[in-house]
């Protein structure tokens, strides 16, 4: 049997090597690619033709929610498994939407992660269970969250506001303009009818996106 072949995109070195370590445990899996953004993620996935991307969606740069968006644009055969500290059900909808195959949390049990990859790999979608119940119960709430019209970079700027982070922070992290940034956070205030940051937090609070 041939191995998984497995590219890792997360922006922090310790955790990679951690989840590289526990990966090649198994005898066939192995991680032949790593990258540390999403444009290099991209880039790799080109490069190497993974069976299996593991992506954090949290990084600099056009961040991981873009970087699934094209990887999928670019080959709609790809195989995508969100790996993050995210414990929300807004951040997976929003993956499994721009083409990921799954969703698994940085501190779910190893075991989950390579049931996770072995699910992937035949083709079908995979939820972790705590994350499966919690986007199950706000959908049978039937309410809508004001969130889901921001596009996708959008979103990122307005988890980032939501952190306190200025126009500038946010325009280094994220590699983009102050300017193009500012027109972020203006289509964000109308479409969420948000005045200032305080709002826009009290909105991500809301939203189960950051502790109160």
């Amino acid at each position: 049997m041939s191995d998984i072949k497995i590219l890792l995109v997360d922006d922090h070195a310790v955790v990679r090597m951690g989840f590289k370590m526990l990966i090649e445990a198994e005898s066939d899996m192995t991680v032949i690619a790593e990258a540390e953004s999403g444009e290099l993620g991209i880039k790799a996935f080109k490069e190497h033709k993974p069976d299996i991307v593991i992506m954090d969606i949290t990084m600099p740069g056009i961040g991981g929610i873009e970087a699934i968006d094209r990887i999928c644009a670019h080959d709609k055969s790809a195989k995508i498994l969100v790996l993050s500290a995210h414990e929300d059900s807004v951040h997976p909808t929003r993956v499994l939407a721009a083409g990921a195959l799954g969703y698994v949390t940085k501190r779910s049990a190893a075991e989950e992660l390579i049931k996770a990859i072995r699910i992937i790999k035949s083709g079908k979608k995979f939820l972790e269970p705590m994350i499966a119940q919690q986007m199950a119960i706000t959908q049978l709430s039937g309410e809508d969250n004001p969130i889901e019209v921001l596009s996708d970079r959008e979103f990122e700027v307005f988890m980032s506001l939501a952190k306190g982070k200025s126009t500038n922070e946010i325009a280094d992290t994220m590699c983009l303009s102050p300017r193009t940034v500012g027109t972020h956070l203006y289509n964000i205030k109308q479409k969420l009818n948000a005045n200032n940051s305080a709002e826009i937090a009290l909105i991500a609070i809301r939203s189960g996106l950051l502790e109160p």
